[in-house]
């Protein structure tokens, strides 16, 4: 096998054991398990997984565990007991010092604040200084996308797959763009309904395989603002641009999904660094969404 064979290989393998870990986050982390699942010698697996993930595998568990609580916590009322368990936290306190330490508040104040920040209606003229809305004409990209449905949250391990994927074909380097778009409405339709792809630039001459398949994203008009913090608390983002600044705009949304991009690495930021673009298409001038 030529050595651009194995590294594909390899990153096929290490896939794998992504989308294992994000399918069973409840349970115990077995390394002899994954190296199964890798079809790797245990010997050498936790150096090959740390060599394409660029982490090891307790740091990916322990990384979408937080990720997932952050969720919880700012959605629901589940008590701060029950979500540190969730996260294979054997107390409150070690809970909330790995939490605080990833997200930079105490699960309470995280949970207050997200709150503040998600319910109600907002006066715009407070919540106009959250963003700069800026009006871009956007170029198409190419990407390669892997599906996900379920609760939007739930698409961390998607990109964790998706970026196995492509690392092991030498396809990730300094000008890789990475997109989540987003289907549906997760007011109207059922969380295990939602749709969404998690999506990274690829050139024209890339080819597919497997569940990953090519997606040219539309370029256009497009509302874009920045939102500075954790991905969990994005839902307040869209809901004040639905509900505030797009009535207000006298703009018209296009008859096209909204997208995320990505702008730093959240991997080697805290989550209050990390950069989200929210694009949100809009129709030409003269033409209602619909307008055929």
């Amino acid at each position: 096998m030529s050595k651009p064979d194995t590294t594909r290989d390899y990153g096929r393998r290490i896939e794998r054991v992504v989308a294992f870990i994000g399918a069973h986050l409840d349970d115990p982390l077995d390394l002899g398990r994954l190296a199964e699942v890798a079809c790797f010698s245990p010997y050498h697996f936790h150096r090959v997984y740390r060599a394409i993930a660029g982490e090891t595998t307790a740091d990916t568990l322990r990384r979408l565990r937080l990720h997932r609580a952050a969720g919880e916590i700012v959605r629901d009322s589940t008590p701060i007991a029950v979500v540190a368990r969730g996260a294979g936290y054997g107390s409150v306190a070690a809970f909330g010092r790995a939490f605080r330490a990833a997200y930079g508040a105490t699960p309470a104040a995280y949970r207050k604040r997200g709150r503040l920040v998600s319910v109600g209606p907002i006066p715009v003229t407070q919540e106009s200084l959250m963003y700069e809305v800026s009006m871009r004409e956007l170029a198409p990209v190419r990407l390669a996308a892997l599906r996900h449905v379920g609760p939007y949250m739930g698409i961390g391990p998607v990109f964790e797959r998706l970026s196995a994927w492509a690392g092991g074909r030498g396809l990730i380097g300094p000008s890789t763009r990475a997109f989540g778009i987003y289907y549906d409405n997760p007011e109207a339709v059922p969380a295990n309904q939602l749709r969404s792809d998690a999506g990274i630039t690829v050139g024209p001459q890339v080819e597919v395989d497997g569940d990953v398949r090519l997606i040219d994203l539309a370029g256009g008009r497009h509302a874009v603002f920045v939102h500075k913090g954790p991905y969990a608390e994005l839902e307040s983002a869209y809901r004040w641009a639905c509900k505030q600044w797009l009535p207000q705009s006298g703009e018209e949304p296009a008859d096209r999904p909204c997208f995320e991009e990505y702008l730093n690495d959240c991997r080697a930021l805290p989550p209050a660094e990390w950069l989200t673009a929210i694009c949100l298409p809009l129709a030409e001038r003269g033409r209602s969404a619909m307008a055929s």
